[in-house]
């Protein structure tokens, strides 16, 4: 079991930065695949960015690729979204997700059922 916590969200103008962290405890021996996704009111749940356990290699939505970047550091357990050149489109409460292994295949998992493990969430607010 794989238990998250992300932290720093808040409020930015557009234009702004944030940097958004995501904590793991629990069984964290092993690297996972993960994700962040966010979700605006009254909408679907919307895949952001992915990270691969292998290579932290990482893939983003169209929508944020170029300003967002996602990235891991194994020590402390911790993921991060650094968000830049924020818009009032990104507003929305922000989630990681983790996906337990099951092979040595490292592939990027682009939708919410694929992962296993998720954490409260963080609101982002940009405002314009």
């Amino acid at each position: 079991q794989v238990q998250l916590v992300e932290s720093g969200g808040g409020l930015v103008q557009a234009g702004g930065s944030l940097r958004l962290s995501c904590a793991a405890s629990g069984r964290t021996g092993i690297t996972y695949p993960m994700g962040w996704f966010r979700q605006a009111p009254g909408k679907e749940r919307e895949f952001v960015a992915a990270i691969r356990w292998s290579d932290s290699g990482t893939y983003y939505a169209d929508s944020v690729k170029g300003r967002f970047t996602f990235s891991r550091d194994n020590a402390k357990n911790t993921v991060y979204l650094q968000m830049g050149r924020l818009k009032p489109e990104d507003t929305a409460v922000y989630y990681c997700a983790a996906r337990a292994r099951t092979g040595w295949s490292d592939p990027y998992y682009l939708t919410p059922n694929e992962y296993n493990y998720w954490g409260q969430g963080t609101q982002v607010t940009v405002s314009s």
